[in-house]
């Protein structure tokens, strides 16, 4: 695939750091892409050159376990650009179990927006919608408004919950509140879960930490009412990879933990027909755009956590 334009995401800069067993020097990074096909295999029957496609960054290989269940994001042999493979950082480049995943992109969607869409936007789909299972009215506690956090927040607001997006500094807080949350907390000034509790009156539903922090994990989970759901969306790595959790409230409040790792090719149809409709703009998202050669400088920076929203490598 000729590539149109790739996400700059923190997952990306984990790899950098050595934080994923999966990444061996010589290495290119980039996992969110869109672009359009210039070859094909021989086993290749879905597709043919001049498509413009995207992929979710977990490929399942369709023919394991996990992959005949529909579960794609957690299979066995799974294929990763950017990790199990040489990324998108790249002119082109070659993606693996094309038939199963895939996606063709509407003709009115440009490239940057597609690319934003395969990792940070497509978890926080599957963690809002599938494995937190949110409904209208509910509350739901964001923890971190980088990316992920945005997503999820534009997400669930759609969905008709009342989101409370959390942060460190009011400028993210701010543009949280521009797509859809309700109310927001800034954990420099006032303890997140007593503040998540007054304005919910009693908890959230649903709390999603957006960041992988061993602080807003546990927050995340101590800010729940009984029978709430967390899901962990944020990478836990490196020092991060075993945080302490509240069992004790978990088992007295028969609260659930659940992953979001990525979302399957084929639950793209219900995110793109929110986005033909309206209901999501992941466009207002895309608040950077550079080039090919100033990636790998953003990509070292990516550890001060700067700048609203996401940013997009497109001038290949």
């Amino acid at each position: 695939m000729q590539v149109g334009a790739t996400g700059l995401c923190r997952s990306d800069w984990h790899g950098w750091m050595g934080h994923d067993p999966d990444v061996h020097l010589p290495h290119v990074p980039g996992h969110e892409l869109a672009g359009t096909i210039v070859a094909v295999g021989n086993r290749v029957t879905r597709w043919k050159e001049g498509d413009r496609v995207t992929v979710p960054f977990v490929a399942g290989c369709g023919r394991c376990v996990e992959c005949a269940s529909g579960n794609h994001q957690v299979c066995e042999n799974q294929y990763q650009p950017g990790f199990t493979a040489w990324g998108s950082y790249a002119e082109y480049v070659a993606l693996d179990f094309a038939d199963t995943n895939l996606v063709a992109l509407p003709e009115n969607m440009d490239f940057e927006t597609a690319a934003s869409l395969g990792c940070r936007f497509v978890t926080s789909f599957r963690a809002v919608v599938d494995q937190g299972r949110v409904t209208p009215g509910e509350w739901v506690a964001v923890h971190g408004c980088g990316g992920v956090g945005l997503s999820a927040i534009m997400i669930a607001s759609s969905m008709g919950a009342n989101v409370i997006a959390i942060d460190l500094t009011d400028e993210k807080l701010d543009f949280a509140r521009k797509i859809g949350a309700v109310a927001t907390i800034n954990a420099t000034r006032t303890g997140v879960v007593e503040a998540v509790r007054e304005i919910t009156k009693g908890g959230a539903h649903v709390s999603i930490d957006a960041l992988g922090h061993p602080v807003t994990s546990f927050n995340s989970i101590s800010n729940l009412r009984r029978r709430g759901r967390h899901v962990q969306v944020g990478l836990m790595l490196g020092e991060h990879a075993e945080p302490k959790i509240p069992m004790a409230r978990v088992i007295a409040h028969e609260l659930e933990i659940r992953g979001s790792h990525g979302m399957q090719a084929f639950r793209y149809a219900a995110m793109m027909e929110m986005i033909r409709t309206g209901k999501l703009k992941p466009e207002r998202l895309v608040t950077r755009r550079i080039g090919l050669e100033d990636a790998s400088a953003a990509l070292m920076a990516m550890d001060s956590f700067e700048g609203i929203g996401i940013g997009v490598i497109d001038r290949f």
